[in-house]
């Protein structure tokens, strides 16, 4: 049996991920990636009204939240050939910013930072040279203390003390790998807790708006929420001076902690921008519209491929062409109607569940054959990533000045070149650039959405085609936008105003699918290639990388016991 290191599950994601990497030496030679979770929102989705298909479809994750339902809606919208009014739109783009600025940092955070920050490292800092550094690093950032600094080792102190690391616990904390002196993981783990505190706040702004969070709520042609400015019910003047706050709170939070944090880690890491890559090819749907989602000239973020890092040159993406996007199941644990070797687009998509793989508990993968829950999707035939990466990609492509200015003032910064953005510390130098663009655009549409109040506009709903009756007997639409693990569409086919078919392939197939009829390696697969592993049993390199995509595996939920027995069933009548 070839020689393996295997993490499963890896931890501090969203879903369950297995990662086999298979051993020349110390270096990966080759590596796949089995998301062990079935999906079948399709399967459940069959034969309900469209409009309410948003309340499912979100549900397929919890930690995306929002991403889904707005996908599904304008699915249905697309398919109706139906307009949204111009507040709704405004209001659907601050939430989907909301939830990025709020993923993004709290990925960093939360989920990313421990692979670069030694938390028990932070034990040794001096709290006054952490005091001068947090200064140096951001001077307008007031929690930079020295008492401060000393009262959250403090803190941490008594965590280890007590043996209660908690979500500290079980990491490779003493690792080789960790580079930071004692006072910035002093620092990062201290921007670790308040960036706890703060995302209490920041999440309200989808509360306003759709009433909760998570799983805000929505509607198809436009957004659930009144705007009367005299009412208690509705928006109103003192729920549009909390989301001015909110909005406030997050740009200052990216500002002066998220973006020099990222910066002064990444200063320490040269060596992570030369390796991670992958493909080198990037996908954008595009999203954030002035006006429609289907002008895309009016996007914020535009759509196209980027092939073999080219720059010069983008490549149109057409959802509805059958030759653009297709899944293939040749290594996936699903079946085709037609063979295992054929690729379909969403539209005539099949979810036919046909596990095939060895029987839990085992030791390694079958590669050769089928080995994972998620599918493979291909670009005209191509692997491409997803994700903040590629979105950062395609606005410097596309001369966008204030995506111009932060890449090369942060290269600049760090003395690196433009390739060093193809890498693993690039992708997640590019999810904090991309979180300061959406951050300030924020501004923009919220005093747009002001604007339109005070000039006597306060439509959020268009009724026009809500009945089904006025509906064609049949019709089809995707629903696409950029969530922020990267390109998300729904494809919806509507029969005799009931859904007949419904795919969903989200930025984790994307990035996290597995070999295709062709052998191609995924973007997971492929970023792995030639890691050297410093100790296979603490394999933080992998989890650098991997955590990189910010992966978020839950498409759907399957749950089994250590003998792989089936503990849920979910019956559609």
């Amino acid at each position: 049996m070839t020689e393996r290191v295997v993490v499963d599950p890896i931890t501090r994601i969203e879903g369950h991920l297995r990662i086999e990497a298979q051993m020349n030496g110390s270096t990966i030679e080759q590596a796949y990636s089995a998301g062990t979770m079935v999906r079948g929102i399709e399967i459940i989705l069959r034969g309900r009204d469209p409009r309410d298909a948003w309340a499912y479809a979100q549900r397929i994750c919890g930690v995306c939240t929002l991403v889904h339902g707005m996908a599904s809606i304008r699915s249905v919208e697309d398919a109706l050939k139906y307009s949204i009014p111009h507040n709704a739109q405004l209001i659907r783009n601050l939430m989907i910013a909301a939830q990025y600025v709020h993923d993004h940092v709290m990925h960093f955070y939360h989920l990313h930072a421990l692979d670069w920050v030694d938390v028990v490292s932070a034990l040794k800092a001096d709290p006054k040279a952490t005091s001068e550094l947090a200064q140096t690093v951001s001077p307008h950032w007031p929690n930079a203390s020295t008492g401060y600094f000393a009262d959250q080792q403090a803190k941490l102190k008594k965590f280890v003390d007590a043996g209660q690391l908690g979500i500290f616990a079980k990491a490779y904390w003493g690792h080789p790998a960790y580079k930071l002196p004692p006072e910035a993981n002093l620092m990062a783990v201290s921007h670790y807790l308040e960036a706890l505190q703060w995302q209490r706040d920041v999440v309200k702004l989808h509360t306003i708006f759709g009433g909760k969070n998570p799983h805000p709520n929505f509607v198809v042609g436009g957004v659930p929420c009144a705007i009367d400015l005299n009412s208690d019910s509705a928006i109103n003047a003192k729920r549009l001076a909390q989301v001015q706050d909110i909005i406030q709170k997050m740009r200052t939070f990216v500002d002066q902690v998220y973006v020099p944090d990222t910066l002064a880690i990444a200063g320490f890491y040269k060596d992570w921008f030369k390796q991670g890559e992958g493909l080198g090819n990037f996908m954008t749907y595009g999203d954030f519209p002035e006006k429609s989602l289907y002008e895309p000239e009016s996007c914020l973020i535009p759509r196209g491929v980027i092939l073999n890092r080219d720059l010069s040159r983008i490549y149109p993406v057409d959802l509805n062409a059958d030759d653009q996007i297709q899944e293939f199941v040749a290594h996936s644990w699903y079946s085709y109607s037609g063979g295992q070797t054929q690729g379909l687009h969403p539209y005539q998509g099949e979810t036919e569940l046909n596990y095939t793989g060895p029987q839990p508990p085992y030791t390694q993968l079958e590669v050769d054959k089928a080995y994972s829950w998620l599918k493979s999707p291909r670009w005209q035939g191509k692997a491409v990533e997803v994700g903040p990466l590629a979105r950062m990609l395609m606005l410097y492509a596309g001369n966008y000045p204030q995506a111009k200015e932060l890449v090369d003032s942060s290269l600049k910064t760090l003395d690196l070149p433009i390739d060093a953005l193809y890498s693993t510390m690039g992708r997640t130098a590019a999810r904090t650039l991309e979180t300061k663009i959406i951050a300030d655009k924020m501004q923009g549409w919220f005093d747009s959405l002001i604007a339109n109040i005070k000039a006597g506009d306060t439509k959020t709903f268009n009724e026009t085609l809500w009945e089904p009756a006025s509906w064609p007997s049949q019709a089809q639409g995707v629903g696409f936008m950029e969530a922020p693990r990267g390109a998300l569409a729904h494809w919806i086919v509507i029969e005799h105003g009931k859904i007949a078919n419904y795919q969903a392939v989200v930025p984790s197939t994307w990035n996290a699918g597995p070999r295709d009829v062709n052998n191609q390696a995924g973007a997971y697969e492929a970023s792995l290639q030639g890691h050297v592993l410093h100790d296979p049993k603490q394999p933080v390199e992998i989890l650098r990388t991997i955590h990189s995509f910010d992966p978020c595996i839950a498409c759907a939920v399957h749950v089994t016991d250590p003998e792989g027995e089936e503990l849920v069933k979910v019956q559609v009548r």
